[in-house]
């Protein structure tokens, strides 16, 4: 039975497109680019971002094609926040771990985006995207919605989000027929832990 898993998997990977294969490349330079906190993530990031939004609508889930909507937009915010400077030319913003009401309003941000999107994707999966796995769907958008929030402020906490929605996402693909990107969010999955660690280690620890 596991040489038949193999073989469709094997088989799945032979039917990947150009487009997913230049998605996958970017957004794993994009994420290498982020652990070594350098601002070629959102460039490159951009590339890996409007085309997993065109393959999440083809693919019926819609959850993830707003995730990577918003990390679009995201992304040209944090590009233009990481490059702030002051006065003095030097870099406004820096890699800092969260005081308890940030990890409050974390919370709390995820929650709500949770059920928004839940609720949201309930109804669209009766009316457009018969496919849909609602609660799956909004649990890693949900995550990723946060995380990218989290890295436009450098904060450490963005890593643990991450990891999150990389464990939800890979059989989220998987069971859509989309093995490479599976196999995609568990590289980004390894990298995410590398990044909290480089995080942590640079990082300027707040206390409150």
């Amino acid at each position: 039975m596991s040489s038949d898993i193999l073989q469709s998997f094997y088989q799945s990977i032979q039917n990947t497109t150009w487009i997913e294969w230049l998605a996958v490349t970017a957004g794993i330079a994009s994420v290498w680019f982020s652990k070594r906190e350098s601002i070629w993530v959102y460039p490159v990031g951009l590339v890996n971002t409007i085309i997993y939004t065109w393959i999440s609508f083809e693919y019926h889930l819609p959850g993830e094609g707003a995730v990577n909507f918003y990390y679009t937009a995201m992304s040209l915010y944090g590009w233009y926040n990481w490059n702030r400077t002051n006065e003095m030319n030097t870099k406004i913003v820096h890699i800092t771990t969260s005081i308890r009401k940030e990890w409050i309003e974390q919370l709390l941000f995820f929650i709500v985006c949770y059920f928004l999107l839940f609720i949201s994707l309930t109804q669209l999966r009766d009316l457009f995207f018969k496919e849909a796995i609602p609660w799956a769907d909004a649990l890693a958008s949900a995550a990723a919605f946060t995380g990218m929030w989290l890295m436009t402020k450098k904060k450490v906490e963005s890593w643990y989000w991450w990891i999150l929605t990389n464990i939800a996402s890979m059989p989220l693909y998987y069971v859509k027929g989309l093995p490479l990107t599976a196999v995609y969010y568990f590289v980004l999955l390894l990298i995410a832990f590398a990044g909290l660690r480089s995080w942590n280690q640079k990082a300027i620890v707040t206390h409150a």
